[in-house]
C-alpha cells in the first residue's frame, strides 16, 4: 500500500495524522504543499480542493481528512 499525505506546515490535523502513522509504523510519503508549488498543484488536481491533510492511498483520495478518517479507511481496506 502506497500512501502520500499532503500537509501544510502548522496544520494541527496534519500533525495528528502524521503522529498516528508514525505511532502505528504505517509507511508514507509526506508532501508539504506550502513550500512546494508542484505539490500544491498536485493536491488540487487530485482532490479538487486545497485543504490538508489529504491522503492518496493507492489512488484513492481522502480529501480534507483527519487521523480518525484515515484509521477507519485503513481498517476497512487492509490488505
Amino acid at each position: 500500500m502506497k500512501i502520500i499525505v499532503y500537509t501544510k506546515t502548522g496544520c494541527p490535523w496534519c500533525k495528528g495524522a502524521l503522529d498516528y502513522m508514525n505511532e502505528n509504523k504505517i509507511p508514507y510519503e509526506e508532501r508539504e504543499v506550502l513550500g512546494n508549488p508542484a505539490f500544491f498543484e498536485e493536491l488540487k488536481t487530485k482532490s479538487g480542493q486545497t485543504k490538508t491533510p489529504t491522503f492518496d492511498i493507492d489512488g484513492t483520495i481522502l480529501a480534507d481528512s483527519d487521523k480518525d478518517q484515515l484509521a477507519d479507511f485503513l481498517k476497512t481496506h487492509a490488505s
